[in-house]
């Protein structure tokens, strides 16, 4: 990805930071998303020097224009008109509570769609081995399989994280429907994608999506829209787990230790 001029306002965090591995990684913004809100449209930007950004709304400041956050007036970027190479409104996912948290999840072993309750006990020993955020596995789960432990993508991946065979094998995971097998292989690997791309959140998430191979052929996230939108949904939801974890500590803390 490019390195042309953006200016980072206060809220708005450099792309390769490695800040989001722990609680500062509302960060997220490391990657390339300024974050769209509730069901409504949300505008999907190209710039010339290769972020790809998701905004709430944009409005003109003198010569320049301001790539909001969110629906407020005080996370924003800051950029040229000519920087701004492309734009679709496109639509992003309601977050769903789930309504009947388990606190004691019981071994999975049929098709089943996990609580977040359930997931968090499955996601943090994954996540304090690897010094990855658990709301950043969790974001992970939810684009790729939504919690399901079944689930089977049309390529043939498999389980919570949608492991390929092939990939699950080179892991060490034999069995790829077993969730706490899976999400272990599954954060292992997210590790392996960061090292590999220096910390930048987006590249990583575009090669677990797409392939590494297809990010280094195109020295970046690659022109396919399934990937674009993959990687802007997923640290949509990761900002607005973070978000939602700031705004109510202690509500997250008494889930966190049930």
């Amino acid at each position: 990805m490019g390195n042309g001029k953006v200016t980072v306002m206060p809220g708005v965090f450099p792309k390769s930071a490695r800040a989001f591995r722990n609680f500062a990684g509302f960060a997220l913004l490391a990657a390339l998303v300024c974050g769209a809100t509730s069901a409504r449209a949300a505008e999907y930007i190209t710039l010339s020097n290769g972020f790809n950004l998701i905004c709430d709304h944009r409005a003109p400041d003198g010569s320049k224009v301001r790539l909001y956050l969110d629906s407020g007036n005080s996370n924003f970027i800051e950029v040229d008109p000519s920087e701004i190479a492309s734009s679709e409104f496109v639509s992003l996912p309601v977050p769903v509570p789930d309504a009947n948290p388990v606190s004691n999840p019981a071994p999975q072993r049929a098709d089943e769609k996990l609580s977040d309750a359930e997931l968090h006990q499955l996601l943090a020993p994954a996540g304090a081995a690897h010094n990855l955020d658990t709301d950043l596995l969790a974001s992970v789960v939810r684009e790729e399989s939504a919690g399901h432990t079944r689930a089977i993508s049309r390529a043939g991946a498999e389980g919570l994280m949608q492991l390929m065979p092939s990939t699950a094998t080179d892991l060490g995971v034999a069995n790829a429907f077993a969730p706490a097998d899976n999400i272990k292989g599954g954060t292992a690997y997210l590790d392996a994608l960061l090292r590999r791309y220096h910390d930048n959140l987006a590249l990583a998430l575009a090669a677990y999506n797409a392939g590494p191979a297809v990010v280094d052929r195109y020295h970046g996230i690659p022109p396919y829209r399934e990937t674009q939108l993959y990687v802007a949904r997923v640290i949509h939801e990761f900002n607005r787990r973070i978000a939602a974890r700031k705004a109510h500590p202690l509500t997250q803390v008494a889930t966190a230790v049930r």
